[in-house]
């Protein structure tokens, strides 16, 4: 339990009652877009690190966190061209890219070989002040027996090995107690997130409700097998946000938990729409008055964000009457507002999701309908809600009237999630 004091004091960054706070661009801050959560042939993607960086930026974004599982693009690394099948297709759009002395190969064992870039070598090519910035992150890749637990670290110095657990929730207790211990060693504003809890039906919404350090965590992925929209028996990470704030507000007395978008991507070759895991998919919007990496990370922490699959907002409106929110609105697309939340008093009683003990173990437990319920619908390009003073928080979620381009499960709309406010925490009863 040694770093237990400085996991509360990091909580309360994250724990107080609603705060007035409007979120719009203006002289002193913007909107930044980014994506957190990007793999490349350092580890199990399929394009380079350069390639992948170049795509971001030239696709409207203004950062990108680099997340290979385990590794941190550093030091010599040689890899064979057709790496995780990329091929000789990837080093031909490489060698287009950057030409000139850009790119080294060799033959080892008659294959070709080519030396991958370091994120510093990376970053001094691609990131431009306060336009365009890189970020050196990780993908913690644990596990608990079959359970897959995968935590995103932004902005760290050094690797951050997995640390194992004798439970689920053990794992990511730990990882998180070590990320936080990297944060104070080194003064880095080091921030961890818990990935796509159905991807193996890894995680459960019990897993993660009492884990302290945990403030954030991926409502949205973009890999098409990770099971965002959970399935009969399973929870969907949506459903699963609400259930986690109810029971840490009301129960647990722990933060508010912030729900990211992330691509996640693996698939830079693929060309036709909902195939693999390609860029592009979800992002989040952070408002900031600095294109850095503590900028970001402060900003993130405060909440100054919103998750967006393509829906654009203008203006997130919080202070102790409610909640508004105002669309970048695109001509002849209609938009639902849904306004979620639970109420002080909810029944918070549970049922396992299954009769089999063994399998409702490892599934997302079943809830009244009052947990995480639309308090407030609304079409149109912008919707206020006001609070009633017996909310336990409020979210909002915007889903478009246009399906997503490249979808990562059949059906998809573009969307945009709201982060919780919280109204007060008082225990429900």
């Amino acid at each position: 339990m040694k770093f237990l004091p400085t996991l509360l004091l990091l909580s309360l960054l994250y724990a107080s009652e609603t705060q007035a706070q409007v979120l719009k661009a203006d002289g002193n801050q913007q909107w930044f877009k980014g994506n957190m959560h990007t793999h490349s042939l350092w580890s199990d993607g399929d394009d380079y690190p350069e390639v992948i960086g170049a795509w971001y930026r030239d696709h409207g974004y203004q950062f990108l966190v680099y997340t290979d599982h385990n590794v941190l693009h550093q030091g010599e690394r040689w890899i064979s061209v057709d790496r995780n099948g990329s091929g000789q297709k990837a080093l031909d759009r490489l060698k287009k890219q950057y030409p000139g002395d850009w790119v080294e190969t060799r033959t080892r064992d008659e294959k070709l070989q080519v030396r991958l870039k370091t994120f510093d070598q990376v970053f001094e090519r691609l990131a431009r002040p306060q336009k365009y910035l890189l970020i050196q992150g990780e993908e913690i890749t644990d596990r608990f027996g079959n359970a897959p637990v995968h935590m995103c670290a932004t902005n760290t110095k050094t690797l951050l090995p997995p640390l194992h657990g004798d439970s689920v929730a053990d794992v990511m207790q730990r990882n998180f107690r070590a990320a936080i211990a990297h944060r104070e060693r080194t003064g880095q504003k080091t921030l961890v997130h818990l990935n796509h809890p159905n991807f193996g039906w890894g995680v459960t919404a019990e897993d993660m409700m009492r884990i302290e350090g945990e403030n954030f965590f991926e409502v949205f992925n973009g890999h098409p097998t990770v099971r965002d929209s959970g399935d009969r028996t399973h929870a969907s990470t949506e459903r699963m946000w609400d259930i986690i704030n109810t029971m840490r507000l009301t129960k647990y007395d722990l933060p508010v938990l912030y729900g990211l978008a992330t691509d996640d991507g693996h698939n830079y070759h693929q060309t036709a729409p909902g195939q693999g895991s390609q860029p592009g998919r979800g992002w989040v919007n952070v408002l900031a008055d600095s294109l850095t990496p503590d900028k970001l990370v402060e900003a993130l922490e405060a909440g100054r964000f919103y998750s967006s699959s393509g829906v654009t907002l203008n203006a997130i409106e919080a202070n102790a009457k409610g909640l508004s929110v105002e669309i970048t609105a695109q001509k002849d697309v209609t938009y639902t507002i849904d306004f979620i939340g639970t109420m002080s008093g909810t029944d918070t009683s549970s049922k396992p999701a299954v009769e089999d003990e063994q399998a409702a173990a490892r599934q997302t437990r079943v809830y009244s309908d009052d947990v995480g319920r639309v308090l407030k619908t609304v079409t149109g390009n912008s919707a206020t809600y006001e609070f009633t003073g017996n909310e336990v928080y409020v979210r909002a979620r915007v889903t478009s009237s246009l399906k997503h381009p490249n979808p990562s499960e059949v059906g998809e709309f573009q969307k945009a999630w709201v982060q919780p406010v919280i109204v007060h925490k008082k225990a429900a009863e």
